[in-house]
């Protein structure tokens, strides 16, 4: 297999062209959102220039834009290996997306019935079935951390499950501290009760294959921002779970779960980040002729592998600066239980004045509680003004690792002078 090419990637992001100050920008928001390829740029563009049409004309615009729709639904299909594109819906987000599908499960509930949430999630995960919880008179269990590695407490989980539980709500990995859950087994877990799963993967997608039938979640979540997409949510369902469901739609609405007149240039773009991802694969080890499903999960594999070596080489530097903490994973044995998205605290620096400072530099990261505000009050950051988050994505480079790692050293070196 080649070497991962991280230089002929880069040149596929115009925005990784910038510069501040005559030097190159540090892209390290990836969290938050990733830059996007050409191409993407192009789609969005070419949609809104030569297929622009709403759903279901009979002319050649409106068709032509019901075939790219199609072709989208299958390729985000394949991405989280669905058995069919009708299992994938389109929405503005996550947040939007779990907010709707919170009230059709909210509808199948009863008082007394009760949902399993975490500590360790975004509060889109969280929130979301705690306000439908109230409505209907559910109970909401919350799962703990693991305080010494800021993983879920497994032990605490298992003892929040029940024959009353009817919902487990789960992050993939933390999009605070980059931890992974242990996912099948939380999925067979919930299931052996009887409960539905509902996993967000938003800050997971990015980083690492996902085969939704493997892991036999009902639900899952992501966002195509974050892996190198526009501003557009994915839902994976199993269909009988779908079709279970009670919607809540117009009439006439074709879909039950896609409401509302779609992002279509947002769809044709986030098709254009699954032929980037599968160009990754067919440079990093697909064979020729592999099918769209095998070349994303090449492509994610070579991701993996290469992005591993680069969050080793941020935390080892990190551990190395004097009022450094990293929130989270460290030991390198467990690399395969981390995402490259590393939080940390400085002595005596608050983390708004150490973004503002690495941002001055050229260096963009983000600082606060992100959404994950449960997690950052269990780890006593909220009043201190949360962590900072260095998020680390396949474009990123070693020559950015140390310069960040510099801009880090000088922050806690002049905290202390």
């Amino acid at each position: 297999m080649p070497g991962f090419d991280v230089t002929a990637l880069r040149a596929e992001f115009p925005a990784l062209r910038r510069e501040q100050d005559g030097r190159p920008v540090v892209f390290l928001d990836g969290p938050g959102g990733t830059q996007v390829p050409q191409r993407v740029i192009d789609a969005v563009a070419g949609y809104l220039t030569d297929t622009n049409a709403n759903h279901g004309g009979a002319f050649v615009t409106s068709e032509a834009s019901d075939a790219m729709s199609d072709e989208a639904h299958a390729a985000v299909a394949d991405f989280l290996g669905a058995s069919s594109p009708d299992e994938i819906k389109f929405g503005y987000n996550m947040t939007t997306l779990t907010l709707h599908l919170g009230r059709s499960i909210g509808a199948t509930l009863r008082p007394g019935d009760e949902i399993v949430v975490t500590t360790l999630d975004h509060e889109a995960n969280v929130s979301t079935w705690e306000a439908m919880a109230a409505d209907r008179g559910l109970t909401v269990r919350k799962v703990d951390i693991r305080e010494d590695d800021v993983t879920l407490d497994l032990e605490d989980l298992e003892s929040k499950l029940s024959d009353r539980t009817k919902l487990v709500a789960v992050g993939y990995a933390s999009n605070a501290v980059g931890t992974i859950n242990p996912i099948a087994e939380i999925v067979a877990r919930a299931h052996e009760v009887g409960a539905l799963t509902f996993v967000d993967a938003v800050a997971y997608a990015p980083h690492a294959p996902i085969d939704v039938q493997a892991i036999d979640t009902d639900l899952l979540v992501c966002s195509a921002y974050k892996w190198f997409g526009p501003h557009l949510g994915a839902l994976y369902g199993k269909a009988e779970v779908l079709d279970a469901l009670p919607a809540f739609k117009v009439r006439p609405a074709t879909d039950r779960f896609e409401t509302g007149t779609a992002a279509f240039e947002s769809i044709a773009g986030t098709l254009a980040a699954t032929e980037y991802l599968r160009d990754v694969g067919r440079r990093h080890g697909a064979p020729a002729g592999a099918s769209r499903r095998s070349e994303l999960v090449a492509g994610m594999r070579a991701i993996v592998d290469y992005e591993q070596g680069l969050v080793r080489r941020l935390l080892d530097g990190l551990a190395a600066i004097p009022g450094v903490t990293i929130h989270g994973i460290v030991d390198p044995a467990r690399a395969a239980e981390r995402v490259p998205t590393v939080s940390i605290s400085i002595d005596g620096v608050r983390p708004h004045d150490a973004a503002e400072s690495m941002g001055r530099d050229g260096i963009f990261v983000w600082d606060g509680d992100f959404y994950a505000t449960g997690l950052i009050e269990r780890l006593g950051k909220a009043e201190s003004g949360g962590v900072l988050r260095l998020g680390l994505v396949h474009y990123n480079t070693a020559e950015e690792v140390d310069r960040t790692l510099g801009a880090v050293g000088a922050l806690a070196t002049a905290a202390v002078a």
